[in-house]
């Protein structure tokens, strides 16, 4: 009986990135793109991947997140990443890189003519958009009524833990499923779907028997856990700062209080020598009456 390989997680930025990010996969790209986009069939002719290599030497100097950005046969620009964390600022993030999409087509001289179409589509084990069940999100330039000013910048949400359990008939669910899913035998089930889920199956599980790409993976695990572990004391250490700042601030608070108190009391005393005073200046001036 063969030895049962344990698969490596498709929700790895690495392992994502040498499945969907390696121009010999470009039909699973292409295939995973579609049950997305909207965009016309022509444009996944020629599916250019930009920068399809990773190291295989090494795992990366410095853990950082692993994209797939790939051009269209019209010159539009696709980028896809995969988060398993929606941390707190990821929505601007998202805005910027992708309105670098859409600068960095211009160089000096160029008409605006030349900007295509910008796609960013980013897919997140936690919940990114939260309310409601949908598990894919669109987003583009339109009106409340559904007007569209431009569809040359589109952002894609995909919440791997919105996906329902029950396939719904759509391309997009075998695909997510596809991404989320540890179990061989669904994965097998998935296989049976089309060519491109089967080659990718297939991709996984040679990927997971290679004890090169397992030892990469782990390496960039056990980095992306020392950075969590080093933000999480630095957070610790801004915190015990802050509470310690806290702390003086409440002293200085009781300590400003005892002196306001102290300040109403000499305000209570000084009145009440004025008011002797007066008493006094009247007793004198009725001495004086009565001489």
């Amino acid at each position: 009986m063969a030895k049962k390989i344990l698969l490596l997680p498709v929700t790895s930025d690495f392992i994502f990135k040498l499945i969907f990010g390696d121009q010999r996969n470009v039909d699973i790209l292409a295939a995973f793109l579609k049950s997305i986009l909207d965009i016309p069939d022509g444009e996944y002719d020629r599916l250019v991947i930009v920068d399809p290599h990773i190291k295989k030497e090494s795992a990366d100097d410095k853990y950082g997140i692993l994209d797939v950005k790939i051009h269209t046969v019209s010159g539009g620009v696709i980028h896809v990443e995969i988060q398993n964390r929606v941390l707190p600022d990821m929505k601007a993030r998202t805005i910027y890189s992708q309105s670098k999409l859409v600068t960095e087509q211009m160089s000096s001289g160029m008409s605006w003519s030349n900007i295509k179409r910008a796609i960013t589509i980013v897919i997140t084990s936690d919940v990114f958009m939260p309310g409601g069940d949908k598990y894919h999100h669109q987003f583009r330039y339109r009106t409340g009524d559904g007007i569209e000013f431009t569809d040359l910048s589109e952002i894609n949400t995909l919440d791997l833990s919105k996906l329902p359990a029950d396939d719904d008939s759509t391309d997009l669910w075998y695909w997510m499923k596809f991404i989320k899913t540890d179990d061989e035998e669904v994965l097998d089930m998935l296989a049976t779907r089309s060519p491109q889920l089967r080659k990718a199956v297939g991709v996984l599980k040679e990927l997971s028997a290679d004890e090169q790409t397992r030892m990469l993976y782990e390496e960039r695990e056990m980095a992306r856990r020392d950075l969590e572990s080093l933000l999480e004391a630095e957070r610790k250490k801004l915190q015990d700062a802050f509470a310690e700042i806290a702390d003086r601030d409440a002293e200085i608070a009781d300590r400003d209080a005892a002196i306001a108190d102290r300040d109403a009391a000499i305000a209570d005393r000084n009145a009440a020598i004025v008011g002797k005073d007066a008493i006094i200046e009247q007793l004198r001036a009725q001495l004086e009456k009565q001489r």
